[in-house]
């Protein structure tokens, strides 16, 4: 019995604009960070926000940089065997361009008693916690159940790493959670 697989051409469809749709709904949201936060630095309502540099967002999404490298050049390798056409891999790669560029824009943070503001998304506090080791130049939360995909790191100058960093300690704290530990 023979497995009739989908046509190359298809599967690459569903994925270019799969990817498509990734990245418009992730521009989306980094349209909207600027409504989110604002204004920086200390909030009236007891919060702190801050603002990345490209250089901050190179530090936080190195690891994503080097899958989205690999990713670009991994099509090019299969177009021959999967007999693909061209014009696929061409997209795929513009569009993982287009996503490796919204990465390293800068990126608007914010922290407030309920809420952290990231990447124009809102996290409830009780979704997050801090990990128990902290990289140098950027601070690792983790979102809770989300296992080894839920590292959400936060990116910065040392100066605003670390208020914020010291906001985060002591919203756990206060939520009496040892440092870095799961509720």
């Amino acid at each position: 019995m023979a497995l009739n697989l989908p046509s190359a051409e298809n599967v690459a469809l569903v994925a270019v604009v799969t990817l498509g749709l990734i990245v418009v709904w992730d521009a989306y949201w980094l349209t909207k960070q600027r409504s989110d936060v604002p204004t920086m630095g200390a909030l009236p309502s007891g919060g702190f926000a801050w603002q990345s540099e490209g250089v901050h967002e190179v530090v936080r999404q190195w690891g994503n940089l080097g899958s989205m490298a690999a990713m670009m050049v991994l099509p090019w390798a299969l177009l021959e065997a999967s007999n693909t056409p061209v014009l696929y891999a061409i997209l795929w790669d513009v569009f993982l361009g287009l996503h490796l560029i919204s990465l390293l824009v800068p990126k608007r943070y914010a922290i407030t008693s309920t809420h952290l503001f990231a990447d124009g998304q809102r996290y409830a506090w009780e979704r997050l916690r801090l990990a128990k080791r902290q990289p140098r130049r950027r601070i690792m939360l983790l979102r809770n159940g989300w296992g080894p995909f839920g590292p959400l790191p936060l990116g910065g100058d040392a100066e605003a790493i670390t208020v914020a960093r010291a906001y985060i300690v002591a919203m756990e704290q206060a939520r009496g959670l040892p440092r870095g530990e799961a509720e």
